[in-house]
């Protein structure tokens, strides 16, 4: 397929509002790939690899401005002072191609197949010369596109394409392109996580192909999510027959186990074999069984009193690609088991969760560190009061109440699955997507930061807040965020400057508490956040995991009651 059919589409989508629209115009798209089809899929959806593999681009704003300075003989500065002016280096290198009139600019016909094939080349390379080839890369991909060819070429490997497809519309596009059901699609990429490869199978194989999808070793799936409770009462009155658990402020691991082979994932999918190197120890010795799919949280402890230590800690280790047996050491972790969906060959999602608790302690042997998660079973609320006392006085988040008798139902927050329970109004999961310098002691320092909620229909980013409070100025302990950490993260992702207000690429996902959701015209959601206040940086937490409009809204409905 010729990329420039790829393009026009983009130009299209990017002009139609409608959700409907948007679908119909990718199933055509689609139907049109022909041996092209996984290609177009990812990049329709802004990628080149699945999710579960998560390899990175890697690919700056400064590295995009020098290529397209290479590739065009326009002086590097000049480049800068349009995108300061147009924010969009897509916009920025379609002008600059269009300017350039010799012949060696867009004669070769670009293809998707040659696109995406560069794309991934560049992402894997490393190590010395690594900026300069991805630099010729980049410049070979510019040289050879037509202008508007150009600009979504920049914006894919900004990971900015601005076109507005969410995962929703890709699921129906392939449900219309195919005439399959959507509910086959949404249910196989719960178990691939890889809209491309459904997308094959519903094309050759219709609907029982999708019907045949389960669970492969290696390939992340989607986690089952909890609902919040208003409190403890409500939830275990919600359940004829429920268990509650510590709800940890871990991270939640899915483990995958095959003979030797150990694999672990966080709930956004992303792989963390190599930063755990001792759960792959414990997996190999507690785990007695050849083949599972097993789910726990996994904690930070203090090495003397084995007491949890907060996320803060533990996500040094999740982010930590070198020196990894210095943090294993200065860094214990603790894993809590609590669930089990799939064992030498057998899918578990249809048995109720207290036969799979009952498969998952068969094929445990825990010790100290790799434990299943102690589990209460009543009805009683002093008995459950006093759990979620142990709990929080352990220093963790609160409970999670659990429907015994419920199935495994992943990619979903299931009512009559799992609720959880939390001591305060909930912290909300908020992406930031400005800031601005700060004055006087805090000059050279991004401060105030804007808070955006995720319109899944749209993909965009809406303003909900401005927050400054609980961040610090200088590190009182280790597990403090400063104004100096949070600049030195942010900056790479500026993706516009004036007058000291900055636009950041959303990617960044923080925990944030508020006293109160309001309504406002101030802020492009509708909404503004009373006294918002930083709690922790989200590293486990994708951009497209972050609150929704649905959400910030349902909370505010809930508040009013």
């Amino acid at each position: 397929m010729k990329y420039s059919e790829l393009s026009d589409a983009y130009e299209l989508l990017e002009s139609t509002p409608s959700k409907l629209a948007k679908t119909d115009i990718v199933a055509n798209l689609f139907n049109a790939a022909g041996e092209s089809l996984q290609q177009v899929v990812m990049l329709s959806n802004g990628r080149v690899f699945p999710d579960y593999e998560q390899i990175e681009l890697g690919i700056a704003n400064q590295l995009v401005i020098k290529s397209i300075s290479k590739a065009t003989g326009i002086p590097q500065k000049e480049v800068e002072k349009k995108f300061t002016t147009s924010g969009d280096l897509g916009i920025v290198v379609e002008h600059f191609v269009s300017r350039k009139k010799q012949s060696t600019l867009g004669n070769e016909i670009l293809t998707v197949e040659k696109v995406f094939t560069v794309i991934q080349e560049l992402a894997r390379q490393t190590g010395k010369g690594s900026q300069d080839r991805k630099m010729s890369l980049i410049s070979s991909l510019i040289t050879a596109a037509k202008p508007k060819e150009a600009r979504y070429i920049i914006r894919t490997l900004l990971q900015q394409l601005r076109v507005g497809i969410a995962e929703g519309v890709i699921r129906n596009a392939i449900a219309k392109a195919f005439d399959v059901n959507p509910q086959s699609v949404e249910r196989a990429w719960n178990m691939k996580s890889d809209f491309s490869e459904i997308a094959l199978i519903a094309k050759k194989q219709g609907e029982k192909g999708l019907e045949k999808i389960k669970l492969e070793i290696g390939k992340s799936v989607q986690v089952l999510l909890a609902e919040k409770s208003p409190d403890l009462k409500t939830a275990l009155e919600s359940f004829e027959n429920a268990a509650i658990e510590w709800k940890m402020d871990g991270m939640r691991c899915q483990i995958h186990k095959q003979g030797d082979k150990v694999l672990i994932f966080t709930r956004r999918l992303e792989n963390v074999t190599h930063q755990f190197p001792d759960m792959v120890k414990m997996v190999k010795k507690c785990v007695k069984t050849k083949e599972c799919i097993i789910e726990g949280e996994t904690i930070a402890v203090d090495k003397k009193t084995r007491r949890p230590l907060p996320f803060q800690v533990l996500s040094q280790r999740i982010q930590r690609k070198h020196e990894i047996e210095r943090m294993v050491s200065e860094i214990p972790v603790q894993v809590n088991l609590f669930d089990v969906v799939y064992v030498d060959g057998e899918q578990l999602f249809e048995k109720p969760l207290h036969e799979r608790r009952k498969i998952l302690e068969k094929i445990i042997k825990p010790d100290e560190n790799f434990r299943i998660i102690e589990q209460l079973v009543t009805k009683d609320l002093k008995k459950a009061e006093k759990f979620y006392k142990d709990a929080l006085n352990a220093n963790q988040e609160g409970l999670m109440v659990k429907n015994l008798d419920a199935i495994y139902i992943p990619g979903r927050n299931v009512a009559g699955g799992w609720l959880k329970v939390k001591p305060t109004m909930e912290n909300l999961d908020l992406v930031i997507v400005g800031a601005t310098w700060g004055n006087g002691k805090r000059s050279g320092w991004l401060t105030s930061f804007v808070l955006a909620v995720r319109d899944p229909d749209t993909n965009k980013f809406l303003e909900c807040g401005m927050m400054s409070t609980g961040i610090k100025e200088k590190k009182e302990d280790e597990t403090d965020v400063t104004y100096n950490s949070m600049t030195k993260m942010l900056k790479p992702l500026i993706e516009k400057e004036a007058g000291g207000i900055v636009r950041i690429k959303p990617k960044i996902v923080i925990e944030v508490a508020c006293e109160e959701i309001q309504k406002s015209r101030t802020y492009s959601s509708g909404f503004g956040l009373r006294f918002p206040r930083f709690i922790r940086i989200r590293n486990e937490k994708s951009e497209r995991e972050s609150e929704t409009m649905e959400r910030l809204n349902t909370l505010y409905e809930m508040q009013k009651k």
